[in-house]
């Protein structure tokens, strides 16, 4: 027998369904987050992969793509708009939530300032929500001047950052960390059209390193300065990276 739903109120006016406000509020869950123009999505294909094997790993059942794609679809039609932010949230019984928020800015991202943090997400692996940890650092690295926060070992090994992937160059290879960390859709669709390697990075590897960028679904940009160490933004690699993400194509929803 299914237990009913909680009563819920928000702002003292009963929830309108209890039992989806009920889910979400368990904190147990995962998402993808996409930027979408003319219906269209970079990597749709890896995103629908990533949410049906986080979703078979923690609710043990199977995501639909072609259930996404039309949750999405139909989002952006309810929504008025063919361009936008998406996520796609995932909670427990496979109740799936898309939201739709005004797209980011096309081209580069604006030249980053990073400082370093002693702090490793928990089951990297997974786009998870009850991203306490890495919001709470980024928030007080934001405060402190900085646009991003870089997430290390006690040991001072890198991992990614706080909401972006991070990679360096070394004037041959673009170098992403190997040690463990959310392997975002960006870097997923650079590595094999860049010349990568996954390595080692330590806080005290950076300065043998000419320059860095960081990627996410909202942007690539060049990387300026690490705490105390500082990169030249290196235009032609730049030039190079936008290239390769220009060149993937786009899939429709």
């Amino acid at each position: 027998m299914t237990s009913p739903p909680p009563h819920i109120e928000i702002d003292g006016v009963p929830a309108a369904d209890p039992a989806l406000l009920a889910g979400l509020m368990t904190g147990f869950g995962h998402f993808t987050a996409m930027q979408v123009r003319d219906g269209r999505v970079k990597g749709l294909d890896l995103h629908l992969a990533r949410l049906d094997r986080s979703t078979r790993e923690l609710f043990g059942r199977a995501l639909d793509g072609d259930r996404v794609r039309e949750l999405a679809a139909g989002a952006l039609a309810s929504a008025g708009v063919r361009d936008g932010s998406v996520r796609v949230y995932v909670y427990p019984d496979v109740r799936v939530v898309v939201t739709v928020a005004p797209p980011a800015p096309d081209g580069p991202g604006a030249p980053q300032r990073l400082t370093s943090v002693g702090y490793w997400r928990p089951a990297p692996h997974i786009k998870h929500l009850g991203g306490f940890g890495q919001s709470y650092h980024r928030e007080a690295a934001v405060r402190a001047g900085y646009d991003e926060a870089v997430l290390t070992s006690p040991s001072g090994e890198i991992a990614e950052g706080a909401v972006t992937n991070i990679a360096f160059w070394d004037g041959t290879s673009l170098a992403w960390p190997s040690a463990p960390c959310l392997e975002g859709i960006t870097m997923a669709l650079l590595e094999p059209r860049l010349e990568s390697v996954r390595r080692p990075v330590t806080l005290a590897d950076l300065s043998g390193y000419r320059a860095a960028l960081v990627t996410n679904s909202r942007s690539i940009a060049p990387v300026t300065a690490i705490d105390g160490v500082t990169f030249a933004v290196d235009e032609e690699l730049m030039g190079r990276v936008y290239s390769a993400y220009d060149s993937v194509e786009w899939e429709g929803l």
